[in-house]
This record gives C-alpha cells, structure tokens and sequence, in this order.
C-alpha cells in the first residue's frame, strides 16, 4: 500500500486539476461566447473564440459519421488512458516530472473524453495566428497533452527515462 501513497496522489491531483480546468474554461466558453464568434485577446496574435471540433487533432476524422468518431475517438482514448495509467505505475517515485507529464496527459485526454460524450465533439477555444500563419483552435486539455508528452520526450532525449528492472 505505501505505492499507492507515494505515486497515485499525484496523478490524481495532476490529472485531476487538468479536468477541473478544461472544464471549466470550456464552461465559460459555453456560456459567454455564441458558438462561431470569438474577439481578440492579443490584437494579431491570440483570440478567443467558440468553436466544436468533432475529429481529433487538427481535423483527423472530422469528415466521418458520428457513429465512427465517437466509436474510434472513445476506444483509442480508453486504450490510450489504459496504457498511460499502465506505464504510470512503473515510473519509480523519483521520476516525478515524467510522472506529472503522464499524469498531464491522462487528464487531458479525460477532459477531451468528457466533451465527446457530453456533446459529440470537443469544445475549443485558444486561437494564435501570427500574420498569415494560423494554428488550428485549441483547449486547456489540448494543451497539457502537448506539455504531458513534451515532458516524456525530454525524458527520451535527455536519456533520463527509469531504468528497467
């Protein structure tokens, strides 16, 4: 039991603090910007805006049924979140920062989750541009899974990945 002590509060509070604030800002987004409009926060650079995105990143999928999204996008993110919790539980306590960035992508990809069953598609609302270059709108779960696999990248990169035992 002392494992369970030492590495799942982390991923409960990580992942968990992940959800709450996706949740909420898409909230937020719910209530107070009409679906399809949006204003500028950083005049040129970032916006606000509501807008759905009923495939995966940047679009994957987007031009299927319903029906195969929400089966595909539902199993591979069950699979998904089977294997980070899976490959969560053999990091060792001292990999702390590998850890939080798993435990980032778990509740990222729970966040996502939430709005697919919810509303079919998931709610963005972070716009960038810079002059004619557009990124593709983004949320607060988006955005922690990027940091979640930057940190385990890092960890590739920087050969600082646990050792096997």
């Amino acid at each position: 039991m002392r494992w369970f002590k030492q590495k799942w509060p982390r991923l409960i509070l990580v992942a968990g603090l992940v959800v709450i604030l996706d949740q909420l800002s898409k909230q937020l987004v719910l209530n107070f910007i009409p679906l399809g409009t949006g204003f500028p926060l950083v005049e040129g650079f970032f916006d606000m805006v509501h807008v759905r995105n009923p495939g995966g990143a940047f679009g994957f999928l987007s031009g299927q049924s319903q029906a195969i999204r929400e089966f595909f996008f539902l199993f591979v993110t069950g699979l998904a979140s089977l294997f980070i919790v899976w490959v969560y539980n053999t990091v060792p306590e001292t990999h702390r920062a590998l850890s939080s960035g798993l435990a980032m992508v778990f509740g990222g990809a729970v966040g996502n989750l939430i709005d697919r069953i919810r509303f079919g598609n998931v709610v963005d609302f972070i716009d960038w541009h810079v002059g004619g270059l557009h990124w593709p709108a983004f949320n607060i779960a988006d955005s922690a899974i990027c940091v979640g696999v930057g940190i385990l990248i890092l960890h590739i990169l920087l050969d600082r990945m646990p050792a096997e035992g």
